[in-house]
């Protein structure tokens, strides 16, 4: 075979592959959620089969830097695949939400400095959060009053400003997470004090991470084992940023995700 029919079959295949993720991402509906005069895009997929009269878990995930935009869609990129996966959909139906946060902005509140590489990062605490995550946690509590969500069983994960918002969110709702990942994310180790006995931790990162220092996750477990938290920690020897390649790879990921409950105050 010439190189012009092995480039045509190789576009071909391209196409073909991008064409059924595409059509698997229409799964995931669109949907706003809007609270007074601000709006935050989403999409959600809902269980398979999904039955209004059961109760199910919720996932939260939070994109990437680079997945944020006003389309609704990009937020889609990393992630989405895992919780369409057939086989996942079968032994763990969950609702699974994908919100988009818009350019320009940052789940965590963070201080930014691009200048080195990797970049440095600063978490202050005690201050508001940004609106994109405060409208995140409001979409958050009207799921829950769903008669259909199980309170008990309600997850966020995230990567890279994802993971950082992770460690935000948590910090800030710290009784609400049955359990949490992050994945080449950062915060702030004495937030952990808030959650780290109350929320489940399985943090990742590359050990060759040019772009987030994996030392920020070494503190961030570190933070929660000084407060008597009992994180995992995978550290990819040989992974740079996209440590999710290896995160959403790993068989346990999403059966140690889903054996985690939330013990409810009022109970």
């Amino acid at each position: 075979m010439n190189s012009f029919y092995k480039y045509a079959l190789s576009l071909l295949v391209f196409c073909l592959v991008n064409s059924v993720v595409a059509q698997h991402q229409k799964l995931y509906e669109k949907k706003e959620f809007i609270h007074e005069s601000d709006t935050l895009l989403y999409r959600v997929l809902m269980p398979k089969d999904f039955d209004e009269t059961k109760q199910y878990p919720v996932v939260l995930f939070l994109h990437g830097a680079g997945e944020r935009g006003n389309d609704n869609n990009a937020q889609l990129v990393h992630g989405s695949k895992l919780f369409l996966n057939p086989v996942n959909r079968r032994v763990f139906p969950a609702i699974i939400v994908f919100p988009q946060c818009p350019k320009k902005s940052f789940w965590a509140n963070a201080t930014v400095d691009r200048n080195s590489r990797p970049i440095k990062l600063e978490f202050p605490l005690d201050i508001a959060p940004t609106k994109p995550l405060d409208l995140v946690m409001k979409l958050m509590d009207d799921m829950v009053s769903k008669p259909y969500v199980d309170a008990q069983r309600i997850y966020v994960g995230g990567l890279s400003m994802g993971g950082m918002g992770t460690f935000e969110i948590v910090y800030r709702k710290p009784e609400f997470f049955a359990a949490a990942f992050s994945i080449c994310g950062a915060g702030n180790p004495e937030a952990t004090k808030y959650y780290a006995k109350t929320t489940p931790f399985w943090v990742f990162h590359g050990a060759k991470d040019d772009v987030v220092n994996p030392q920020s996750s070494v503190k961030m477990i570190e933070g929660i084992l000084k407060h008597g938290g009992k994180p995992s920690f995978s550290l990819y020897a040989n992974d740079n940023h996209n440590s999710w390649d290896s995160a959403f790879a790993e068989s346990e990921l999403l059966p140690w995700l889903f054996s985690n409950t939330k013990t409810l105050k009022n109970e």
